[in-house]
């Protein structure tokens, strides 16, 4: 079925993708590189066609969190490093090694594992050092063991050494520096290896941060990276829905499950076919908005599965017809608006984005 007859389509710019990842790399200090970050299907927007057209503007390094996740992007980009940041979970070094993936060693359990899947061949890996996520990555005490016993890395080629920021969206956060000078000291406690910190909010940080290899995520899909300032990255998608029905209501009338909004003068409210099975919050319920011919209007009452009502009573009633296209996500109020709205995180609503949509992708191959 063409998208034309779709209830809902989500529109996917890989130029707009591509423009935010070369954006990125030429904030990196020279000698540094952007990672392509594709976990969770490249953030919701499609795994193959977006780290196809990062392999286009020439990314190498490549990062998943699962590995079917990368068993999946390696049937994409055949000859490409891919790394799998939850490393390898007990039983699962014969597929890495048959899908040549790099698995990110997070402890002592893993690297003994790898060791053993290597036999006397080496073997490539990334080891996570943690700086103070308390997350995945090597504890103090682990990194302690591991400066004091070399040899358990023995025959293990590391592609890079990497830590995680956990507060680089803030920048005079005071962990920010914590974590930079934690992670130097355990680059001085370990083989040479390409250094990795920083995330999108990290490029922002300054120089000090990129160190060989960044792996910016939520950026390269326009959420913004620098909260409370303007956005430098461009929006990458738009999410149009269709009115399904229009009714007029009477004033004292109310609305959705749990009549959480009541009429308070007459007016008429619009149906449209999106919900959180899709990927549309409840959390939007009375707290979200769209835009129909360029005006935004409300949504009232609760956001359920398959269906929003929105209050449409400022508009013509030729404006509201069924099957008007309506806008949810648009350069005008992307992402991060509508993730204050619900509350949340653009990183949320981006990977929530249902599969029920009718995806379009344009500015590059699909």
């Amino acid at each position: 079925m063409g998208s034309e007859f779709a209830a809902a389509v989500l529109e996917i710019d890989l130029a707009a993708i591509a423009a935010n990842f070369r954006a990125l790399q030429n904030r990196l200090a020279p000698g540094a590189e952007c990672a392509g970050v594709v976990k969770a299907d490249a953030y919701g927007l499609g795994l193959a066609p977006v780290a196809q057209t990062l392999a286009g503007c020439g990314c190498r390094l490549f990062f998943v969190a699962q590995l079917e996740e990368g068993i999946a992007l390696r049937a994409a980009l055949p000859e490409h490093e891919i790394a799998v940041l939850n490393g390898n979970l007990p039983g699962t070094a014969g597929l890495f090694h048959a899908h040549r993936l790099l698995p990110v060693l997070n402890h002592l359990g893993q690297i003994a594992e790898w060791r053993r899947s290597l036999g006397d061949a080496p073997g490539r890996a990334i080891l996570h050092v943690d700086t103070g996520m308390a997350r995945l990555g090597l504890p103090r005490d682990e990194l302690a063991v591991l400066a004091a016993e070399p040899q358990l890395l023995a025959g293990i080629e590391l592609a890079a050494v990497m830590s995680h920021l956990a507060c680089a969206d803030e920048p005079a956060h005071p962990l920010n520096a914590a974590q930079l000078a934690g992670f130097r000291s355990a680059l001085g406690q370990l083989p040479a290896a390409p250094p990795s910190l920083a995330n999108s909010s990290g490029v922002f940080l300054g120089p000090d941060y990129h160190f060989r290899v960044a792996r910016p995520g939520a950026a390269v899909y326009g959420v913004n990276p620098q909260p409370g300032s303007s956005n430098p990255m461009i929006q990458v998608v738009r999410l149009k829905g269709k009115i399904v029905q229009t009714r007029r209501i009477d004033r004292g009338e109310t609305v959705g499950y749990g009549a959480t909004h009541r009429r308070h003068r007459a007016g008429r409210i619009a149906t449209v076919a999106v919900g959180y099975a899709d990927g549309w919050l409840r959390s939007l319920s009375n707290r979200g908005s769209a835009a129909i011919a360029g005006r935004r209007v409300p949504v009232v009452g609760r956001v359920s599965m398959d269906l929003i009502t929105l209050d449409v009573s400022a508009l013509e009633p030729s404006l509201t017809e069924p099957g008007t296209p309506v806008d949810l996500i648009d350069a005008e109020h992307g992402v991060d608006a509508v993730a204050a709205e619900a509350g949340t995180i653009g990183y949320e609503i981006l990977t929530a984005l249902g599969r029920r949509y009718a995806r379009v992708y344009t500015g590059g191959a699909a």
